[in-house]
């Protein structure tokens, strides 16, 4: 977000945690603040004499010891970001949502008229974005001047920790993924979703939703076209969700021993019941929004971690 905002000339003042890795601001020619989003007044410090801001942060983790500290983390975050925002005279926000705000169309692709209940949402990440989301929606109703992005799933260079997603092209180029469950998800170049939110901030309409995806792809298919970038065969065997129910219990377990992240969750099995896939068409239309062919974020993407020393 910072990157596409410097390239257009915009002077930038971007937040980072105290205990951040910084490589991806590095050489940019922006400010650097500390700070904690969930710090009201440290946020409203901040951002003194911005006009615009964009939201992006957010407790990014499908699985955690204490799952409500995913919610905590989002719900806090969010609600001290937009009071701050307020409180500063801020005149436009991009707020960061997600499609995990949405519910997925069985059998079809789903759009923004179908935004879900924290009830309804699979997991801690997806219900903290889904009632981070409402908690926004109702501030706009309050005044607030805000604009919701949803990015689908993002891929590409730079992804430093990585993400979820990033952590299973790794897993998957190291050929450490000789297995798979049919599922589907909606793949975007990271620099894609970036470009849609200038244009949200530049287009859009106070209070309305957009979502920024790509193409629909089978989980099949993109272990396929990571095994074909890196020289392995690509896996072949398709196994039922409910037969690794008992090993992600075990894997939860032992994460919660050794206190590393486990590759497969309760919740990651449970969202691959449902193809999740969606339409970027109201984006199109309405900001001028388009993503390339998800193979190319692919190959950055695998390139990127090769260079970083994460592919053997």
């Amino acid at each position: 977000m910072a990157r596409a905002l410097v390239a257009r000339g915009v002077a930038v003042r971007a937040l980072v945690r105290p205990s951040s890795p910084r490589d991806n601001l590095a050489g940019l020619d922006a400010e650097i603040v500390t700070g904690d989003i969930r710090d009201e007044s440290g946020m409203a410090a901040a951002m003194a004499g911005a006009h615009h801001l964009f939201h992006v942060a957010a407790d990014y983790r499908i699985w955690a010891p204490d799952p409500e500290d995913i919610v905590r983390n989002n719900i806090a975050g969010t609600r001290a970001v937009m009071k701050a925002a307020r409180q500063a005279g801020v005149r436009r926000i991009v707020y960061t949502s997600s499609v995990a705000t949405l519910k997925p169309l069985a059998g079809g692709v789903a759009d923004e008229t179908r935004p879900a209940t924290p009830e309804q949402a699979v997991g801690a990440y997806k219900r903290s974005k889904t009632a981070a989301e409402r908690l926004v929606e109702s501030m706009v109703a309050d005044g607030l001047p805000a604009i919701i992005v949803n990015p689908s799933t993002p891929i590409g260079p730079r992804d430093v920790k990585p993400t979820p997603t990033g952590r299973i092209l790794v897993e998957a180029a190291n050929g450490r993924m000789p297995a798979f469950v049919e599922s589907g998800l909606n793949l975007v170049h990271v620099d894609d979703v970036a470009a849609g939110h200038v244009l949200a901030m530049e287009r859009g309409q106070i209070g309305e939703r957009y979502i920024l995806g790509g193409e629909d792809v089978t989980l099949r298919q993109m272990l396929a076209d990571i095994a074909a970038l890196v020289g392995r065969a690509p896996p072949t065997i398709a196994l039922p969700r409910r037969a690794l129910f008992p090993l992600a219990h075990a894997n939860e377990a032992l994460a919660r021993m050794t206190g590393k992240n486990p590759f497969l969750t309760v919740d990651s099995l449970k969202m691959a019941a449902h193809n999740m896939y969606f339409s970027s068409r109201r984006a199109q239309r309405a900001l001028g929004y388009s993503a390339r062919p998800y193979r190319e974020a692919l190959a950055e993407a695998i390139a990127w971690f090769r260079a970083a020393g994460k592919i053997a």
